[in-house]
């Protein structure tokens, strides 16, 4: 996973959390089919986190969430969020690590 490595993205020093409704062993085989080893995996089975922090708005077809980024800070809230992977944000499964790194650089220090 490209956020694991980047340079960028690890001086910003933020903890990269993955949350899916998926249950740990799918999730787990999903994370070593793409190479990610140092990410949690953390399973949303009732949804309540994704409603919490109301990524559901952009859900795909199946009701999932789809490809959203929450920046939570130490109190719990929201301190940025984007969604890419709606129709309407472009479908964007992939972001550019340096798009990511830029923009929660500007939520973290204004």
């Amino acid at each position: 996973m490209d956020l694991e490595t980047d340079p960028e993205f690890q001086a910003l020093d933020v903890e990269l959390v993955s949350i899916a409704f998926d249950d740990a062993a799918t999730q787990k085989q999903a994370a070593e089919t793409v190479g990610i080893t140092e990410t949690p995996m953390l399973v949303d089975a009732d949804h309540s986190v994704s409603e919490a922090y109301d990524v559901l708005q952009w859900a795909v077809g199946t009701g999932e969430p789809g490809h959203t980024f929450v920046l939570v800070d130490g109190d719990g809230g929201i301190a940025w969020l984007r969604d890419y992977g709606a129709p309407e944000n472009g479908g964007t499964m992939y972001v550019p690590t340096m798009e990511l790194v830029v923009q929660i650089d500007e939520a973290l220090n204004g």
